[in-house]
């Protein structure tokens, strides 16, 4: 009979401590099966003396649990409703052909010579201990602090195994346009190799790029508070609310009630845990969406890690094979590869990050952070001897049936993080600003809009247009976005073209460019449940020593309903507001600036649809290209 990874592991204690495991897992499994309907046989709470102290501590014992299907809550391991009883019974008759082989007098069972190999690999470890409960070095701080860390762990580790059910891989397939995305990627590829033969990315580098921006900008959208379902209006996230059989079939421990003031009616956001489900609602919060886009990930073959951050975040990471490292990817922020955002943008505390993908656990903290005395210097919750000896553990018991090949490729990988780990990384400019997803007060009450460095709420200092030398020979500057196309052209520097939007955006605020695929039109607009949407772009003439002579500007916007649109420009102390009529209009007051910034600003509108009540370079995919938003500037010098 085959024997699962846990169970496996659950058969190599002694005698003595496998049989009074096994009694209280049968318990566990036969109160399901026996009683179907009855909530109580479906949790156990974490905090229960007896599952503390008779299984906690067993060397595979939660693991088999989670096999069988349960699942973490806040407090409770939780059977839900949408687990799978036929597996819950191939766990349950593993461990009680095992128990009464043992009863009867029968020898224990015998690992194979694979799984043997895998097991001596932890022989420093004593031999009747577990990750969670090993003597000496490895004792936890405290039995209630390395049983939560256990039990988050082992969740962590089980849940991602969702991500490789073959037929949920197709579902999320169906839902993406990947050869869309896999032209997209190949004709970027062509013409970065094109410009730099020398270039080493691969095809998964700009796939992962493509996926990150379709998933932010049309597949996925960010809930503060749901509009009310009846009038549409505002709500507040007032209280909790009981979950109902289906919420619980998918996951949803926790349901929010977001209660409306004018009707005085709630409206339910459960908080599903199911990437399947998530496919259908396509909304919520960083665990939301850092669920669902790791699923799609692997849909698309991209080898990925569910990353989760103690100080409640959670994102994921993908091997680049050309480049043979991990890439930090936030699908939240449509950033990939900037893994000091959180620690230098967000002003973060971070203490333990770790990684899960199918074949492993890595605490890959040491990413994340520059400043690694002061990260280890939080890390109090668990003993790091101990936090070792369960990761090297949990990875020996998931990694038992691999090939020696596949064992040996993890290996390397690893030894490559090390080596990464050690030398803390340097800030890097795009690094530096806070969080763009979710309200502007939710991003507050979280602490994640400040400038480490200046101490203000601010976002990332990006691109700033700045004369090249032909520019300044020319004494002229002139700027082109197409939406269509979505890039710019630097008409005068060669007609120089940078694709993407926001590669050329000073600060920009829960804003996104959106692609509707059935009106066939695009457009920018705010992020959802944003009150308020910002873009900006800066031009700067000090630095090649020129002033502005003449300024000017054309931008196109449209508002819908009682949607607001603003524009302004900025040159020091003063701030002159045009219109975004698509007409090019002259400002002779700039003469002298040596730098102005350019400022949308997207509000109003109400219901569901309010942020796309207000939108800029708005624009028919089926129209002839034309720019949207078009600045040229005459120079002179200072």
């Amino acid at each position: 009979m085959a024997v699962s990874p846990a169970v496996t592991t659950l058969f190599e204690n002694s005698n003595e401590v496998f049989l009074d495991a096994a009694k209280l897992l049968l318990t566990y499994a036969d109160n399901i099966l026996r009683y179907p309907n009855e909530e109580k046989y479906r949790s156990i709470r974490i905090g229960n003396p007896t599952f503390s102290t008779k299984l906690l501590p067993i060397k595979g014992a939660v693991e088999c649990l989670f096999e069988m299907g349960f699942e973490e809550a806040e407090t409770h391991l939780v059977f839900p409703k949408s687990a799978s009883v036929k597996q819950l019974k191939l766990i349950r008759e593993s461990i009680s052909a095992e128990r009464d082989r043992r009863l009867c007098g029968g020898q224990p069972f015998q690992p194979t010579t694979q799984t043997a190999a895998s097991a001596s690999a932890l022989a420093s470890a004593p031999e009747n201990t577990t990750a969670a409960s090993s003597q000496q070095v490895t004792q936890p701080s405290s039995l209630e602090n390395s049983m939560s860390f256990f039990v988050t762990l082992q969740s962590n580790f089980q849940h991602v195994m969702l991500y490789e059910n073959l037929e949920l891989q197709q579902k999320a397939r169906s839902c993406i346009p990947h050869q869309q995305m896999s032209s997209a990627a190949e004709h970027k590829l062509k013409e970065v190799k094109e410009a730099d033969p020398e270039c080493k990315l691969g095809i998964e580098d700009f796939l992962v790029l493509e996926l990150l921006r379709w998933f932010k900008q049309d597949f996925f959208s960010w809930v503060d508070c749901l509009p009310c379902s009846s009038c549409g209006g505002p709500t507040q996230n007032a209280s909790s609310l009981s979950p109902t059989t289906d919420d619980l079939r998918w996951g949803a421990q926790r349901v929010e009630n977001h209660y409306c003031q004018s009707c005085s009616l709630p409206t339910r956001f459960p908080r599903y845990n199911s990437p399947e489900k998530l496919l259908e609602t396509r909304r919520g919060r960083c665990g939301e969406w850092a669920n669902c886009f790791t699923l799609c990930c692997r849909a698309l073959g991209l080898e990925a890690r569910y990353v989760w951050d103690s100080t409640d975040h959670v994102w994921t990471e993908i091997y680049s094979v050309s480049q043979r490292r991990w890439l930090h990817c936030d699908s939240c922020e449509n950033v990939c590869d900037k893994p000091l955002l959180y620690e230098v943008g967000w002003g973060k505390k971070l203490a333990y990050v770790l990684a899960f993908s199918k074949d492993q656990v890595v605490d890959v903290t040491w990413r994340y952070s520059c400043k690694h005395p002061e990260v280890l210097s939080r890390r109090t919750k668990v003993q790091e001897a101990w936090l070792l000896h369960t990761i090297n553990g949990l990875n020996a018991s998931r990694q038992q049936f691999l090939s020696p090949e596949r064992k040996k490729e993890l290996t390397e990988r690893l030894l490559v993080e090390l080596v990464e780990f050690i030398s803390p990384t340097k800030k890097q400019t795009g690094e530096l600003g806070g969080r763009n997803s979710g309200s502007l007060a939710w991003r507050i009450a979280r602490g994640e809009t400040r400038n480490v460095d200046t101490g203000t709420p601010t976002q990332a200092a990006g691109y700033v247009f700045t004369p090249t030398e032909k520019e300044r020979s020319d004494r002229l500057l002139h700027v082109r976005y197409i939406s269509t196309k979505d890039q710019y052209c630097r008409v005068s520097n060669n007609s120089e073209v940078i694709q993407n939007w926001d590669q050329c955006v000073w600060r920009k605020e829960s804003v996104f460019r959106k692609v509707e695929n059935d009106w066939q039109m695009v457009y920018i607009a705010r992020t959802e449940g944003a009150s308020m949407g910002r873009i900006s772009w800066k031009f700067d003439f000090a630095p090649v020593g020129m002033k502005i002579k003449s300024v000017s500007i054309m931008a196109s916007s449209q508002t819908f309903h009682s949607g607001k649109m603003c524009w302004h420009m900025q040159a020091g102390q003063i701030t002159t507001e045009f219109s975004g009529d698509g007409k090019l209009q002259s400002f002779q007051s700039l003469s002298g600036s040596s730098e102005f910034i350019v400022v949308a600003e997207l509000s109003g509108g109400e219901g569901e649809t309010s942020w796309q009540q207000s939108q800029i370079f708005r624009h028919s995919l089926k129209e002839p290209e034309e720019s949207s938003f078009e600045v040229l500037i005459h120079l002179e010098d200072a």
